[in-house]
């Protein structure tokens, strides 16, 4: 049918991994150790348990490589197993919120320092304070609407994709969509007021 012409790079690799090549699932680990920690760390607001789930994650992909079919995109697998995870781990309710970390885990983004248009140290804390803000708010949404947010606006996924992590159509993730960000307007408002003065 030709239809391994048509699959994405990961899919390829997780096929080699399927038929006992190592190598193939160091570069998968790799590539998506930091991406799947960081998307964690947004659900459960812990670094330490989302590199322990990130762990789970991978070994549950390693077990699994015997069953895999490249049915979606291998992204779409990952991050299924991820927000299961992490939804599971809040609901059992062995996260304890960690908000010392203002910048979150290792690995976001430096900030540019250009010398002269550098913030100052006030702007920087505002700057913080408002991204910590928006990550409490984010925090605080209910556990699908939360994964649908972080798979939209962090990991730039598509609809299609992020209703085939969450089983569910892509209506169905429109609405978790319009819900979340309704709910973050609302809560978040003030910061455009603060703006607006």
């Amino acid at each position: 049918m030709g239809a391994s012409a048509v699959l994405d790079y990961d899919a390829r690799l997780m096929l080699l991994v399927k038929h006992g090549d190592g190598g193939s699932f160091a570069l998968l680990l790799n590539k998506y150790r930091g991406p799947v920690i960081h998307f964690l760390y947004r659900m459960v607001q812990n670094q330490a348990v989302a590199e322990e789930l990130a762990q789970e994650v991978f070994l549950r992909v390693y077990r699994g490589r015997g069953n895999y079919e490249p049915s979606a995109k291998f992204t779409t697998w990952l991050f299924r197993i991820a927000t299961n995870l992490a939804i599971n781990s809040l609901r059992d309710g062995k996260v304890e919120k960690n908000h010392e970390q203002i910048d979150g885990p290792a690995g976001d983004r430096p900030a540019l320092q250009v010398p002269d248009r550098r913030p100052s140290a006030e702007q920087l804390l505002v700057y913080r304070v408002k991204l910590q803000e928006v990550r409490e708010a984010i925090s605080e949404l209910p556990e699908k609407q939360r994964a649908a947010v972080l798979m939209h606006k962090y990991e730039e996924m598509e609809y299609s994709q992020i209703a085939s992590v969450l089983r569910c159509s892509e209506s169905a993730v429109k609405s978790l969509l319009f819900r979340a960000y309704e709910s973050l307007r609302a809560r978040l408002a003030h910061m455009d007021d603060k703006g607006a003065r």
